[in-house]
């Protein structure tokens, strides 16, 4: 009983020797196998339609790029100058932002697909859309750059599509200053003229209060029949002109009278008011400012973007060295269970 017990454990035990000869009794059906299955990925890599990538890298534009948005900005003035961060930083949320990239999708990618193509569920397409422009924010080493990249089986067009996707972002970025720097300007200005309004009125009221104090100083000289000065003194008749002087009567008659009549006559009084040039200069100039969008530069292209000769997908010498492995394994895969099954047949023939 005992050697029949050894003989069955031993008939269970997998001989290696014998397993690596049954493998290779087999070789020509692994290979077999091999062979079908890479072919198969072979067929796969090489009818698989292309996919090629263009790449672009942005960093922030230079302060000269951005002069055109701070003229008449400074420490002289109300308004602070615009930093690179701050111009690149509204750049970088228009590249990055929904709705762009929703206008794109709309007005490029939708008519660029076959009609068959737009008859699936809108959201499946613009997942396939985003899938194909994607936008990477800058890395530790450099946080300011950032890369745009479209992949797309023609290589001109996602060139292009790049292209346009980076150009519609500026031009927002730029449309975005430009109102942003008129805006303020117009505040500006608005501020401005106030208080020049604000300063004429008072001047009005100011000569209107003169002429009343004059006219009742020339009352007073016709009333004691002064019609000149009363005092012959230069250093008098300095202090009793002197506005709202209760003494004006003391000019006479008809220096009242003459006084009276050129305040009454003038038709301005801008001549009058101190400061009011300065701000009147300043108003014209914000009133004025207008921005060339042309002339900013909201970002700055790191490198050239070249129409991609080489596609990224499929990978034919990757699918092929997988579908040989494959392979491989599934034909010794198929040996080991023929092995196992002659086995176990040679095994129930010993106990019968």
């Amino acid at each position: 009983m005992q050697n029949d017990r050894d003989d069955i454990r031993r008939a269970d035990e997998v001989d290696l020797i014998e397993l690596i000869q049954s493998l290779w009794n087999q070789k020509w059906l692994i290979l077999s196998v091999t062979i079908l299955i890479a072919a198969g990925f072979g067929v796969y890599a090489f009818l698989a339609k292309p996919v090629y990538e263009a790449k672009v890298f942005i960093v922030p534009p230079t302060q000269n790029g951005i002069a055109e948005l701070n003229y008449g900005r400074g420490k002289s003035t109300e308004l602070d100058p615009y930093s690179i961060g701050y111009v690149y930083g509204v750049f970088t949320r228009n590249l990055q932002g929904e709705s762009l990239r929703q206008k794109f999708f709309n007005d490029i990618y939708l008519p660029s697909l076959s009609e068959q193509a737009r008859q699936g569920a809108m959201d499946r397409l613009y997942e396939g859309f985003s899938k194909q422009l994607v936008i990477k924010g800058g890395s530790k080493d450099a946080p300011d750059r950032y890369s745009v990249t479209v992949q797309g089986g023609d290589p001109v067009k996602a060139t292009e599509w790049i292209k346009a996707y980076v150009s519609r972002a500026s031009e927002a970025a730029e449309l975005e200053l430009v109102k942003n720097v008129t805006a303020e300007a117009a505040v500006r200005a608005r501020n401005l003229e106030q208080r020049i309004i604000s300063l004429r009125e008072n001047a009005q009221r100011i000569r209107e209060d003169r002429i009343q104090q004059l006219r009742e100083a020339l009352k007073i000289a016709e009333s004691i029949g002064l019609t000149g000065p009363a005092i012959k003194s230069t250093a008098a008749i300095d202090i009793t002109v002197e506005a709202g002087s209760k003494m004006d009567y003391q000019r006479g008659s008809k220096a009242l009278a003459a006084e009276i009549n050129a305040l009454e006559s003038r038709a301005s009084d801008d001549a009058f008011i101190s400061d009011l040039r300065s701000l009147q200069m300043r108003y014209n100039f914000y009133r004025k400012l207008n921005v060339d969008p042309e002339n900013i530069s909201v970002y700055r292209q790191d490198g050239s973007v070249e129409v991609p000769e080489s596609p990224i997908k499929p990978r034919k010498i990757f699918i092929l060295g997988v579908g040989v492995i494959i392979g491989l394994l599934f034909g010794g895969f198929v040996a080991l269970i023929r092995f196992f099954l002659a086995r176990a047949n040679v095994h129930e023939r010993v106990n019968h």
